[in-house]
C-alpha cells in the first residue's frame, strides 16, 4: 500500500504498512483498484457524453464508489470485492451503448479493458500496478497535480452524492467527474493543462456544494439560531454522527414516540438549526466533542450509535456492538443499515440502559448560516464602519488527532475582542463551546454549520464584499483553515478557483503537493502554512 491523501499521513510522507486512520493494507490496495476501475468506466462515460448518452446509474455509481474511498469512510473489504467487478460490468454495458450509437470504443488506456482477477490474491497483485506510485518516472509536478485532482474529485464526489440523495443533480458535475477521472489515465497532458483541470475541479465543486445547499435548505428550511444543550435527558438514547440529514430525518421519524432521545455528535451538531428537523421533540442535544475524543466518548454512551459518514478514526479500536453504519460507510464487524431501515438501531437503544438522570450542561448556539448572517448585514456593516468590528476570522476545517491542532483553540482564545470568528466543520470542536461574548448584540463566535456548508460561508463573504463594494480579498477577513481529508481538498480548490488569497493552512501542508506546485500556489494565491497564533495574529492585524 501507499496512501498520502490525508493530513495525518505517516511521517508527513505516506502510509505504507497500515493507515494512520486504521485502514489495512489490503483495503487500501483494493481502494486503489476501485479508483482504477472507475477511471476505465469514466473513459467510456466521456465518449458517451460526446454523442449525447447520459447514464444515470453510471453517474450515481461513480460518485458513491469514489466517495467510499475517502479517508475513514469504508474499510470493509467485502464492499470493494463486490464493487470493483460492478464497475467493470457497468463499463462494458456503457461501451456497448456507445458502440451501437457509433461512438468511439477503441481506447488506448489499459483502464478501458481492465478485467478484475478472480481471487483476492489476484486483485491485490493487480492493485500493485495502479496505485499512487504506479508511475515512478513521471514528472514530480505533474504527478502532484494528478494526485491533487484525484483527491479533489473524491471530495466533489462526496458532496455530489449527498446532493443526489436529496434530489439535486446537475449532469455537468457528473460530466466533469468523468472528465477528470479519464484525464488521470493520460500520459501526455502538459503541466499548464493539469493546473487548469485542478482549478476546474474547484469550480465544479462550488456547483456541487450549491446543489447540496439547495437540497438541505429546500428540504429542511434555512437554519435559524438555535441553542443546543450539551447535557442529556434521563431515558433511552441514540447518538448520530456524520453528515447525512436524510438519515437523521429518517431516524427521527422512525424513533418518534418510542421514548428515545436522539443526540447529535460531531458534524451533526448544526442540524439542530434546521426548522424541519428541530420540530421533533425527542431531538434533544449534543453529546461529546470532536472525533479525536471518540475513544473516550463512545464507550461511555449508554445507547446505540449511528455513523453516517467519515467522522471516525481507527473504528475497529473504538466501537462495541452498539455501533451501526449507513450509506456508503462500512467497517468490518459493524452492522450496516440498508435503505434507512433503522429498526435495529432503535431496538438496540431500547435494550440499552440509556441515561439514568438528567444532566444540565452548557448550551451552544448553532444556525448562523448565510440567511441568518445576512439578515443582520446592515448591523454588521455599521459596526465595521464604526470600528466596533475590526476583523473577521474564518477559523474552519477538519479536526484530527495529530499534535499541532491545539493551534486553532489557542488562536480563537487570542482573537481580540473587537473581532468576530466564523466557523464551520468539525475543526470547531476545539473551541465550539467558548463564550466569546457579543459586539452590539452580534455573537463573536458564529457557527455556520458543517463542512458541507462551506458554500454558505462563501456566499457570506461574497455578499459582504458586494455590500462594501470591494473584492473578497479586500475585506477585513482572514481564513485560518485546517484540513484532514479529501472534501477539504475540494473546498481548498474552490477557494483557489475564486481567487481567494492569503489563506493560512495547517496543521501541515499536503504531502502530495510538490515543491514546484507549492511555489505556484504561493506565487498566485499567497497561501501560507500556519505558524503560531501570536505570530499569525500579529501578521494579520499588525
Amino acid at each position: 500500500m501507499f496512501c498520502y491523501q490525508c493530513e495525518q499521513t505517516a511521517k508527513g510522507q505516506g502510509c505504507d504498512k497500515i493507515g494512520v486512520c486504521g485502514k489495512q493494507a489490503e483495503v487500501s490496495d483494493l481502494q486503489d483498484l476501485l479508483v482504477y476501475a472507475l477511471k476505465g468506466l469514466s473513459l467510456f462515460a466521456v465518449e458517451a457524453g460526446k454523442i449525447g448518452i447520459i447514464d444515470k446509474e453510471v453517474n450515481s455509481f461513480t460518485c458513491t464508489s469514489l466517495f467510499s474511498t475517502l479517508t475513514n469512510v469504508n474499510f470493509d473489504q467485502k464492499y470493494f470485492l463486490e464493487t470493483i467487478p460492478r464497475a467493470v460490468t457497468l463499463r462494458e454495458g456503457l461501451k456497448s451503448r456507445v458502440k451501437a450509437a457509433g461512438g468511439k470504443t477503441e481506447l488506448a488506456s489499459p483502464a478501458a479493458t481492465y478485467q478484475p482477477a478472480g481471487t483476492i490474491e489476484g486483485l491485490l497483485s493487480q492493485a500493485a500496478g495502479v496505485g499512487l506510485k504506479a508511475d515512478p518516472g513521471e514528472n514530480a509536478d505533474i504527478l502532484s497535480l494528478k494526485h491533487t485532482l484525484q483527491f479533489g474529485l473524491k471530495g466533489v464526489a462526496a458532496y455530489t452524492d449527498h446532493a443526489r440523495i436529496l434530489g439535486r443533480e446537475d449532469d455537468s458535475v457528473y460530466a466533469f467527474i468523468h472528465e477528470g477521472l479519464a484525464a488521470l489515465t493520460s500520459k501526455d497532458i502538459p503541466v499548464g493543462d493539469w493546473i487548469g483541470l485542478v482549478l476546474k475541479c474547484g469550480e465544479v465543486n462550488l456547483r456541487a456544494m450549491e446543489l447540496l445547499d439547495a437540497g438541505n435548505t429546500g428540504s429542511y428550511g434555512h437554519p435559524v439560531p438555535t441553542p443546543v444543550p450539551l447535557g442529556h435527558k434521563k431515558g433511552k438514547a441514540i447518538l448520530i454522527s456524520g453528515h447525512d440529514l436524510v438519515d437523521l430525518e429518517a431516524l427521527l421519524k422512525q424513533s418518534e414516540g418510542k421514548g428515545i432521545y436522539v443526540y447529535t455528535h460531531g458534524e451533526m451538531l448544526p442540524t439542530h438549526g434546521y426548522p424541519e428537523l428541530k420540530k421533533y421533540p425527542h431531538f434533544y442535544g449534543h453529546y461529546g466533542t470532536a472525533w479525536q475524543n471518540q475513544q473516550k466518548e463512545f464507550p461511555n454512551f449508554p445507547g446505540s450509535i449511528l455513523m453516517t459518514t467519515n467522522c471516525i478514526q481507527r473504528p475497529a479500536q473504538v466501537y462495541s456492538d452498539n455501533l451501526f453504519t449507513s450509506g456508503c460507510v462500512g467497517w468490518p464487524g459493524v452492522t450496516h443499515i440498508e435503505n434507512q431501515a433503522f429498526g435495529p438501531v432503535i431496538d438496540k437503544a431500547l435494550a440499552l440502559p440509556g441515561f439514568g438522570e438528567d444532566s444540565n450542561g452548557k448550551t451552544v448556539t448553532v444556525g448562523f448560516a448565510r440567511n441568518t448572517v445576512m439578515s443582520v448585514a446592515g448591523k454588521v456593516i455599521e459596526a465595521v464602519k464604526g470600528k466596533k468590528i475590526r476583523h473577521f476570522f474564518l477559523v474552519a476545517g477538519c479536526d484530527g488527532a495529530k499534535p499541532g491542532r491545539n493551534y486553532y483553540t489557542e488562536f480563537v482564545e487570542k482573537v481580540p475582542k473587537d473581532c468576530i470568528v466564523l466557523t464551520l466543520a468539525c475543526g470547531k470542536f476545539r473551541f465550539f463551546d467558548m463564550d466569546l461574548g457579543t459586539i452590539d448584540g452580534i455573537p463573536r463566535l458564529l457557527d455556520i454549520g458543517q463542512c458541507n456548508d462551506a458554500y454558505s460561508a462563501i456566499q457570506i463573504a461574497v455578499a459582504l464584499a458586494k455590500a462594501f463594494d470591494c473584492g473578497v480579498n479586500d475585506l477585513p477577513l482572514s481564513m485560518i483553515l485546517s484540513w484532514y481529508e479529501q472534501k477539504a481538498v475540494a473546498i481548498l480548490l474552490t477557494l483557489f478557483h475564486l481567487g481567494i488569497k492569503n489563506i493560512r493552512l495547517g496543521p501541515s501542508l499536503p504531502a502530495f503537493v510538490s515543491p514546484g506546485v507549492l511555489d505556484v500556489l504561493v506565487k498566485n494565491f499567497e497561501i501560507k502554512p500556519i505558524t503560531t497564533p501570536d505570530e499569525d495574529l500579529k501578521a494579520i492585524l499588525g
